[in-house]
């Protein structure tokens, strides 16, 4: 999919053509935990709540041009744009997923209390949108005891650039300069855990046991968008798939990250969910106008174009409008 800067709402047809084969839609078979069975029951409504987390220094709003097409296409989902780690994302990615976990749930006790006064709520249909290291805040969240009631009413997750197994491998020299000043001058927690660098054992790291935990499986549609442009990300990272320098590294690192990677995809492939929907999808975006500079040397215009345009949402939400309903 090619994006035109800041796009305009273009022919979608055209990115259309050139999506090719970035989507990849496997189905897989398993026990149904749809909420079939709550939908039998007389009176009330399904909730059908979004939440919106942004990533590193990021604002509430970051997400607001995927939320607005999201409420196009179903107006009556009831969105949370966190704001519990705004200013607060340089710490503990534990610290981050706990309170996120109990904004959503005290936003779920609201919706629903406020749904009791009008015939009552007969099912819940969570979804979560995520960028960058927002999304590990939502995985962390997704593990928080607060929201294990709530994990067999998960639908549908956007991972928007997400750093799902961490930053090994990153190719970007200069990126992983500006990390590793911001562990040494800023003592960033999160930053240190997204590095591998938070225990001398990888095998201790916060990574590797997130990866173990069950946080992908009970969603019954995840899209991972990523971009070969953006150098804030790593790409295999973002699509959670290996990559050439790991599979040519025989070391104990090298097993480690196969390991982690095999216990996020077997969560995936999972026969939690009786059709799961799993894409992939590449954006390419159109920086000519940028030239070249600083911003699109380091990948940091790509990954914040992610937030400046919405021509790759609209392409995907009107192409599978069934799976944000």
């Amino acid at each position: 999919m090619v994006v035109p800067q800041h796009g305009s709402s273009k022919d979608l047809a055209t990115d259309s053509s050139e999506q090719k084969d970035t989507i990849v839609l496997p189905k897989l078979q398993g026990a149904s935990l749809a909420l079939k069975s709550k939908a039998g029951k007389k009176g009330g409504r399904i909730l059908r709540a979004v939440i919106f987390v942004h990533g590193f220094q990021g604002h509430h709003l970051d997400l607001r041009l995927v939320r607005n097409q999201w409420l196009l296409l179903d107006p009556g989902a009831e969105c949370l744009m966190s704001e519990a780690n705004e200013d607060k994302t340089s710490g503990d990615f534990k610290e981050m997923g706990g309170r996120l976990a109990e904004e959503v749930v005290a936003f779920l006790k609201k919706k629903v209390d406020k749904l009791a006064k009008y015939g009552g709520c007969k099912g819940l249909k969570l979804s979560f949108v995520g960028h960058s290291i927002g999304n590990i805040i939502i995985r962390t969240a997704l593990a928080e005891p607060a929201l294990q009631p709530y994990l067999k009413d998960l639908y549908t997750y956007i991972s928007i650039s997400g750093p799902h197994l961490g930053y090994w491998y990153s190719s970007n020299s200069l990126f992983n300069s500006g990390l590793w000043l911001l562990k040494k001058l800023k003592g960033a927690q999160c930053i240190h855990q997204l590095t591998f660098s938070d225990d001398q054992d990888p095998q201790n790291t916060f990574f590797y046991r997130l990866c173990k935990l069950k946080t992908l499986e009970n969603f019954k549609n995840i899209i991972l968008l990523s971009s070969p442009q953006d150098g804030y990300v790593p790409y295999h990272s973002a699509r959670i798939e290996l990559c050439p320098a790991a599979s040519s590294d025989n070391s104990k690192k090298g097993q480690v990250f196969t390991e982690m990677l095999n216990n996020c995809l077997d969560q995936i492939r999972a026969p939690s969910s009786e059709t799961r929907i799993f894409m992939r999808c590449d954006v390419n975006f159109d920086q000519s106008a940028h030239g070249r500079n600083l911003n699109t040397m380091i990948g940091r215009a790509a990954h914040i174009e992610f937030l400046e345009t919405d021509i790759y949402a609209k392409f995907i939400m009107w192409s599978f409008p069934e799976l944000f309903r």
